[in-house]
């Protein structure tokens, strides 16, 4: 008698890994995107104009964000789903996992229990900021954003959220390449651990970009705190309504 194979715990496994494969690079992206105020204050206004569709449509449409913010909710309310199917959920496995951990104290293990634990703060955290998203999709710029940040006092959630999210994301890329065998060659020990050096540089680098932009955001925001609620426009734009508001 031939057994019949289940095959949705290896689909199920798929989908948790591409689900998290786009999230982490999505997240990356991301990051060069609020980046952008690094370059300037007109650089980073054309970077949320272009979510709004203003280069395609000649208009903004700030609802386009709340649709990005929703399919990014989405894909992380799947992936964590998916995740929960592995963690321990009862008392027994739980001593279990800690009783292996302590035994063997193997590298990888405590990865997946430390990305266990930022996964659950994650969620919850980018919760938060994803519905400001969602629900004021016209309150992002130059001025808008650095004004949440500081006056907002917004500033202390999105520091804990960058260690999160950088962590979180750099471990399970790792744990992606190693599972899937991207980049690891021949020798399984040697990838590994060019592996590991590569994930914590990626690591180190997006946090630093992280923290330089966070205090680039609280600069602007704690200079601009006297005229909080109003909007950034680039020069041409300033001098175009300007001109409107001249006497024919």
């Amino acid at each position: 008698m031939i057994t019949k194979i289940n095959r949705w715990p290896a689909r199920l496994d798929l989908m948790q890994s591409g689900s998290g494969l786009i999230l982490a690079l999505f997240m990356w992206a991301h990051m060069f995107f609020v980046s952008s105020i690094l370059i300037s204050h007109d650089a980073m206004y054309w970077v949320a104009k272009m979510f709004e569709g203003q280069p395609l449509f000649g208009k903004s449409y700030p609802w386009l964000v709340s649709i990005v913010a929703l399919v990014i909710f989405s894909l992380i309310f799947i992936h964590a789903g998916l995740a929960l199917r592995k963690f321990p959920s009862k008392e027994q496995e739980f001593s279990a996992f800690k009783a292996h951990l302590q035994r063997f104290k193997h590298a990888d293990t405590y990865l997946w229990y430390i990305q266990m634990l930022t996964g659950f703060l994650l969620f919850f955290l980018v919760t938060i900021h994803l519905y400001q998203l969602m629900f004021h999709p016209a309150d992002i710029g130059p001025y808008a954003s650095s004004d949440r940040v500081w006056s907002g006092r917004m500033w202390p959630l999105y520091l804990i959220l960058l260690f999160v999210v950088e962590i979180h994301a750099g471990i399970g890329l790792y744990r992606l390449a190693m599972k899937w065998g991207w980049f690891v060659g021949k020798d399984i020990k040697k990838g590994r651990k060019r592996l590991q050096r590569l994930k914590w540089a990626l690591t180190l680098f997006f946090l630093t970009l992280g923290l330089v932009t966070l205090l680039a955001y609280i600069k602007i925001g704690y200079q601009h705190a006297d005229n909080v609620g109003q909007r950034y426009l680039p020069a041409d734009k300033t001098l175009s309504e300007s001109t409107k508001k001249l006497p024919e």
